[in-house]
Protein backbone atom coordinates (compact mmCIF):
# COMPACT_ATOMS: atom_id res chain seq x y z
CA UNK A 1 0.00 0.00 0.00
CA UNK A 2 1.01 3.42 -1.14
CA UNK A 3 1.07 6.07 1.72
CA UNK A 4 0.88 9.63 -0.01
CA UNK A 5 2.13 12.20 2.24
CA UNK A 6 -0.55 15.71 1.62
CA UNK A 7 1.27 18.98 1.96
CA UNK A 8 -0.50 21.96 2.29
CA UNK A 9 -0.94 24.03 -0.87
CA UNK A 10 1.82 26.62 -0.60
CA UNK A 11 0.02 30.34 0.09
CA UNK A 12 0.16 32.80 -2.56
CA UNK A 13 1.15 36.11 -1.48
CA UNK A 14 -1.82 38.65 -1.12
CA UNK A 15 -1.96 40.75 -4.09
CA UNK A 16 -3.14 43.64 -2.98
CA UNK A 17 -0.59 44.06 0.20
CA UNK A 18 1.65 46.98 -0.63
CA UNK A 19 4.74 45.85 -1.35
CA UNK A 20 7.74 46.32 1.35
CA UNK A 21 9.64 49.26 0.15
CA UNK A 22 5.94 51.55 -0.31
CA UNK A 23 5.32 50.76 3.00
CA UNK A 24 8.73 52.27 4.00
CA UNK A 25 8.76 55.44 1.54
CA UNK A 26 5.41 55.71 3.06
CA UNK A 27 6.85 56.48 6.78
CA UNK A 28 6.80 59.97 6.23
CA UNK A 29 8.28 60.52 10.01
CA UNK A 30 11.45 58.67 9.34
CA UNK A 31 12.46 61.23 6.58
CA UNK A 32 11.47 64.03 8.83
CA UNK A 33 13.30 62.73 11.52
CA UNK A 34 16.32 62.54 9.94
CA UNK A 35 15.73 65.73 8.05
CA UNK A 36 15.48 67.22 11.61
CA UNK A 37 18.65 65.65 12.90
CA UNK A 38 20.46 66.48 10.12
CA UNK A 39 19.32 69.96 10.53
CA UNK A 40 20.11 70.24 14.31
CA UNK A 41 23.44 68.17 13.77
CA UNK A 42 24.59 70.76 11.07
CA UNK A 43 23.59 74.20 13.48
CA UNK A 44 26.00 72.16 16.49
CA UNK A 45 28.70 71.14 14.21
CA UNK A 46 28.96 75.18 12.73
CA UNK A 47 29.32 76.14 16.46
CA UNK A 48 31.47 73.73 17.69
CA UNK A 49 34.11 73.88 14.67
CA UNK A 50 34.19 77.22 14.63
CA UNK A 51 34.66 77.64 18.69
CA UNK A 52 37.51 74.60 18.08
CA UNK A 53 39.20 76.00 15.24
CA UNK A 54 38.64 79.52 14.99
CA UNK A 55 38.29 80.27 18.84
CA UNK A 56 40.60 77.76 20.54
CA UNK A 57 43.19 76.94 17.80
CA UNK A 58 43.67 79.69 15.60
CA UNK A 59 43.38 82.14 18.48
CA UNK A 60 45.87 80.84 20.28
CA UNK A 61 48.36 80.72 17.28
CA UNK A 62 50.42 83.43 16.08
CA UNK A 63 51.56 82.76 12.15
CA UNK A 64 55.29 82.49 11.89
CA UNK A 65 56.57 82.77 15.69
CA UNK A 66 56.51 79.29 17.62
CA UNK A 67 57.87 81.14 20.90
CA UNK A 68 54.32 83.66 21.32
CA UNK A 69 52.42 80.04 20.11
CA UNK A 70 53.93 77.88 22.72
CA UNK A 71 53.31 80.87 25.28
CA UNK A 72 49.58 81.57 24.10
CA UNK A 73 48.66 77.85 25.11
CA UNK A 74 50.73 77.30 27.87
CA UNK A 75 48.69 80.55 29.25
CA UNK A 76 44.98 79.04 27.56
CA UNK A 77 46.05 75.43 28.34
CA UNK A 78 41.87 74.88 29.19
CA UNK A 79 40.47 76.38 25.91
CA UNK A 80 43.09 74.50 23.76
CA UNK A 81 41.97 71.61 25.58
CA UNK A 82 37.79 72.08 24.75
CA UNK A 83 39.14 73.26 21.48
CA UNK A 84 40.41 69.71 20.66
CA UNK A 85 37.62 68.32 22.77
CA UNK A 86 35.04 70.26 20.24
CA UNK A 87 36.49 69.19 16.88
CA UNK A 88 36.35 65.29 18.57
CA UNK A 89 32.52 66.18 18.81
CA UNK A 90 32.35 67.13 15.52
CA UNK A 91 33.68 63.82 13.89
CA UNK A 92 30.72 62.33 15.73
CA UNK A 93 28.11 64.72 14.77
CA UNK A 94 29.81 64.09 11.02
CA UNK A 95 28.83 60.50 11.20
CA UNK A 96 25.53 61.31 12.47
CA UNK A 97 24.83 63.75 9.56
CA UNK A 98 26.13 61.78 6.91
CA UNK A 99 23.55 58.58 7.63
CA UNK A 100 20.69 61.52 7.94
CA UNK A 101 21.44 62.80 4.92
CA UNK A 102 21.22 59.58 3.26
CA UNK A 103 18.09 58.87 4.54
CA UNK A 104 16.71 62.24 3.49
CA UNK A 105 18.25 61.93 -0.32
CA UNK A 106 17.83 58.37 -0.78
CA UNK A 107 14.37 59.12 -2.59
CA UNK A 108 16.37 61.35 -4.92
CA UNK A 109 19.11 58.61 -6.33
CA UNK A 110 20.15 56.19 -3.72
CA UNK A 111 23.78 55.21 -5.61
CA UNK A 112 25.10 58.90 -5.41
CA UNK A 113 23.50 59.35 -1.96
CA UNK A 114 25.55 56.53 -0.73
CA UNK A 115 28.39 57.70 -2.18
CA UNK A 116 27.78 61.54 -0.46
CA UNK A 117 27.57 59.57 2.61
CA UNK A 118 31.16 57.92 1.88
CA UNK A 119 32.52 60.28 1.17
CA UNK A 120 31.84 62.41 4.42
CA UNK A 121 33.32 59.50 6.56
CA UNK A 122 36.06 59.39 4.51
CA UNK A 123 36.30 62.86 5.25
CA UNK A 124 35.91 62.62 8.93
CA UNK A 125 38.06 59.68 9.25
CA UNK A 126 40.72 62.02 7.74
CA UNK A 127 39.56 65.12 9.94
CA UNK A 128 40.26 62.95 12.92
CA UNK A 129 43.69 62.27 11.80
CA UNK A 130 44.62 65.48 12.28
CA UNK A 131 43.20 65.96 15.92
CA UNK A 132 45.35 63.78 16.63
CA UNK A 133 48.14 66.06 16.38
CA UNK A 134 46.84 68.28 18.88
CA UNK A 135 47.28 66.33 21.83
CA UNK A 136 51.27 65.67 21.05
CA UNK A 137 51.57 69.46 21.07
CA UNK A 138 49.90 70.20 24.17
CA UNK A 139 51.82 67.15 25.74
CA UNK A 140 55.14 68.40 24.30
CA UNK A 141 54.51 72.09 26.02
CA UNK A 142 53.16 71.05 29.58
CA UNK A 143 55.35 68.60 30.06
CA UNK A 144 58.78 70.39 31.84
CA UNK A 145 60.90 67.43 31.13
CA UNK A 146 60.82 67.85 27.69
CA UNK A 147 62.31 71.47 27.84
CA UNK A 148 65.44 70.06 30.27
CA UNK A 149 66.17 67.83 27.59
CA UNK A 150 65.48 69.51 24.41
CA UNK A 151 65.66 73.08 25.16
CA UNK A 152 62.95 75.53 25.09
CA UNK A 153 63.46 76.19 21.35
CA UNK A 154 63.16 72.87 19.93
CA UNK A 155 60.10 72.34 21.76
CA UNK A 156 58.40 75.36 20.95
CA UNK A 157 59.36 74.38 16.73
CA UNK A 158 58.39 70.83 17.57
CA UNK A 159 54.70 72.14 18.71
CA UNK A 160 54.69 74.45 16.19
CA UNK A 161 55.14 71.28 13.64
CA UNK A 162 52.42 69.74 15.00
CA UNK A 163 50.23 72.49 14.44
CA UNK A 164 51.06 73.01 11.07
CA UNK A 165 50.56 69.10 10.37
CA UNK A 166 46.70 69.37 11.60
CA UNK A 167 46.14 72.36 9.27
CA UNK A 168 48.03 70.20 6.18
CA UNK A 169 45.73 67.04 6.75
CA UNK A 170 42.58 69.49 7.88
CA UNK A 171 42.82 70.75 3.97
CA UNK A 172 43.52 67.64 2.59
CA UNK A 173 40.37 66.40 4.57
CA UNK A 174 38.45 69.36 3.23
CA UNK A 175 38.81 68.19 -0.29
CA UNK A 176 36.93 65.23 0.29
CA UNK A 177 34.70 67.41 2.19
CA UNK A 178 33.86 69.24 -0.97
CA UNK A 179 33.12 66.17 -3.27
CA UNK A 180 30.31 65.58 -0.40
CA UNK A 181 29.00 69.00 -1.13
CA UNK A 182 28.92 69.04 -4.68
CA UNK A 183 27.41 65.66 -4.66
CA UNK A 184 24.18 66.67 -2.24
CA UNK A 185 23.90 69.87 -4.30
CA UNK A 186 22.93 67.96 -6.83
CA UNK A 187 20.82 66.00 -4.99
CA UNK A 188 19.19 68.73 -3.34
CA UNK A 189 18.96 70.63 -7.06
CA UNK A 190 17.36 67.43 -8.42
CA UNK A 191 14.80 66.80 -5.28
CA UNK A 192 12.33 68.96 -6.33
CA UNK A 193 11.50 69.46 -2.80
CA UNK A 194 14.48 71.28 -1.88
CA UNK A 195 14.92 75.01 -3.25
CA UNK A 196 17.06 74.67 -6.31
CA UNK A 197 19.17 78.45 -5.01
CA UNK A 198 19.91 75.86 -1.95
CA UNK A 199 21.47 73.33 -3.92
CA UNK A 200 23.29 75.68 -5.97
CA UNK A 201 24.67 76.85 -2.78
CA UNK A 202 25.93 73.72 -1.78
CA UNK A 203 27.20 73.03 -4.84
CA UNK A 204 29.28 76.60 -4.24
CA UNK A 205 30.16 75.76 -0.81
CA UNK A 206 31.48 72.51 -2.12
CA UNK A 207 33.78 74.03 -4.77
CA UNK A 208 34.86 76.72 -2.38
CA UNK A 209 36.20 73.96 0.10
CA UNK A 210 37.88 72.06 -3.25
CA UNK A 211 39.38 75.09 -4.23
CA UNK A 212 40.92 75.78 -0.43
CA UNK A 213 42.24 72.76 -0.08
CA UNK A 214 43.78 72.36 -4.33
CA UNK A 215 44.83 75.98 -2.94
CA UNK A 216 46.31 75.61 -0.10
CA UNK A 217 48.43 72.73 -1.71
CA UNK A 218 49.73 73.75 -4.95
CA UNK A 219 50.52 77.69 -3.55
CA UNK A 220 53.93 78.82 -2.85
CA UNK A 221 52.81 81.43 -0.12
CA UNK A 222 49.81 81.19 2.17
CA UNK A 223 46.55 80.83 0.77
CA UNK A 224 43.40 83.21 1.81
CA UNK A 225 40.28 80.28 2.21
CA UNK A 226 37.40 81.35 -0.15
CA UNK A 227 35.03 78.57 1.99
CA UNK A 228 34.94 81.48 4.24
CA UNK A 229 32.13 83.20 2.07
CA UNK A 230 30.76 80.24 0.32
CA UNK A 231 29.59 78.63 3.23
CA UNK A 232 26.26 79.85 3.54
CA UNK A 233 24.76 76.86 1.43
CA UNK A 234 25.25 74.64 4.19
CA UNK A 235 23.77 76.93 6.38
CA UNK A 236 20.91 77.60 4.99
CA UNK A 237 20.34 73.74 4.49
CA UNK A 238 20.56 73.03 8.26
CA UNK A 239 17.86 75.72 8.60
CA UNK A 240 16.00 74.89 5.78
CA UNK A 241 15.70 70.99 7.30
CA UNK A 242 14.60 71.76 10.62
CA UNK A 243 11.76 74.28 9.57
CA UNK A 244 10.95 72.24 6.43
CA UNK A 245 11.09 69.01 8.27
CA UNK A 246 7.40 67.87 7.79
CA UNK A 247 6.77 68.91 4.06
CA UNK A 248 10.10 67.76 3.11
CA UNK A 249 8.88 64.21 4.22
CA UNK A 250 5.82 64.43 2.36
CA UNK A 251 7.48 65.20 -0.68
CA UNK A 252 10.04 62.67 -0.44
CA UNK A 253 7.69 60.15 -0.24
CA UNK A 254 5.72 61.68 -3.32
CA UNK A 255 9.05 61.94 -5.12
CA UNK A 256 9.29 58.14 -4.43
CA UNK A 257 6.09 56.89 -5.51
CA UNK A 258 6.75 58.90 -8.84
CA UNK A 259 10.35 58.22 -10.08
CA UNK A 260 10.87 54.52 -7.71
CA UNK A 261 14.50 55.48 -7.74
CA UNK A 262 14.50 54.07 -3.68
CA UNK A 263 15.48 49.75 -3.84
Amino acid sequence: MTIRAEYPAAQKPNSDAPPRTSRRSADGWSIRAASTTAGVGLLLMSALAGFGKFVALDGLVTEGNATQTAQNIQASEGLFRLGIASLILVIALDVVIACALYRVFSPVNKGLSILAAAMRLVYAGVFMVAIGQLPGVLRLLTDDGNRAVFGVDQVNAQAALGIAAFTDIWYVSQFLFGLHLLIEGYLAYRSGFVPRVLGALLAIAGLGYATDSLGAVLSQGSWAPISSFTFLGEFLLALWLLIRARSIAVSASQFHGESGLLR
